[in-house]
């Protein structure tokens, strides 16, 4: 049974038709961009090195990220204490490393640091993927959510853990991506996950529009050592099969880019099933006290 299209869907259908993820390099945009890039790796991660880089063609790139790794912290904030900027440029582009949190780090920076709001906000290239519900640990993801709160379109992009990973590969796809949406290709109240497979660029086999998998993964955690009432664990975890060919995992799982539309209405989503929660609730009485 096919998926029935909802309209935002509808929009990235469209911008998935036309980017093309051929061996090419981007051409430059048909509109310059102003475009705000970030991360959760750090500053120095190989990730965000190759897609400022490759952002470049597109139009004027600034840079501001955490100033070391802040891997797996979500949509947490920075606010208890003072935060320091560093700055420079390199080769034309404005660096802002930044001691704090990957989605403060994008507030920052567009209440503050940058002139103007830019067109677009890319949070990646994250080492590994975030699919499924994983996503919600993901600062990446995290990151991309501030700048959508913020009314600018955004998208986290997050290239699958392997061996040689291939950044400069995956920015460049990512630049596609980026000049096809141009500055309103993501409608407000929503940003993009992308998942790009770990394969050579020109093995990718295209784009597919995706949901994401809401299982969540197996976790694990293995002993490491236990003396002297401490005891230590590894933790680790993998995803469960794909649910179905519509998900995110099954996409980069079989050689595609996975675009997945996220929002932050959270209760928009809520199941029929949530239907028997409700008409309890609606039974309870309240009695106000003086």
């Amino acid at each position: 049974m096919r998926m029935r299209r909802q309209p935002v869907e509808i929009v990235v259908l469209a911008i998935l038709l036309v980017a093309s993820c051929g061996g090419r390099p981007a051409a430059p945009a048909p509109e310059t961009l102003n475009i705000l890039v970030s991360n959760d790796d750090g500053i120095e991660a190989p990730g965000i090195l190759a897609l400022a880089e490759a952002l470049r063609s597109l139009g004027t790139v600034t840079v501001a990220a955490p100033d070391a790794n802040r891997t797996g912290a979500s949509h947490g904030v920075t606010s208890d204490r003072p935060i320091a900027v560093r700055s420079s440029d390199r080769d034309g582009v404005k660096w802002f490393a930044i001691d704090a949190l990957p989605a403060t780090c994008v507030r920052l920076a567009l209440e503050k640091l940058l002139p103007s709001k830019p067109d677009i906000v890319v949070s990646g290239i994250n080492k590994g993927e975030n699919l499924g519900t994983v996503t919600f640990y993901s600062a990446t993801v995290g990151a991309a959510r501030e700048a959508a709160f913020l009314g600018v379109q955004a998208m986290a992009v997050n290239l699958v853990a392997d061996h040689g990973m291939d950044f400069e590969a995956a920015a460049a796809v990512t630049a596609r991506i980026v000049r096809a949406l141009g500055r309103d290709g993501v409608p407000r109240g929503t940003f993009l996950n992308v998942n790009i497979p770990p394969v050579p660029r020109e093995g990718v086999r295209g784009l597919r529009l995706t949901r994401q998998d809401t299982r969540a993964p197996i976790d694990f955690f293995d002993l490491l050592s236990s003396a002297e009432g401490v005891t230590e664990y590894r933790p680790g975890w993998v995803h469960l099969e794909p649910a179905g060919a519509e998900t995110d995992i099954w996409a980069v799982r079989n050689g595609y880019v996975s675009v997945s539309v996220f929002g932050f209405d959270q209760s928009a989503a809520a199941p029929p099933a949530a239907s028997l929660a409700l008409k309890r609730l609606e039974s309870l009485e309240f009695v106000e006290t003086p």
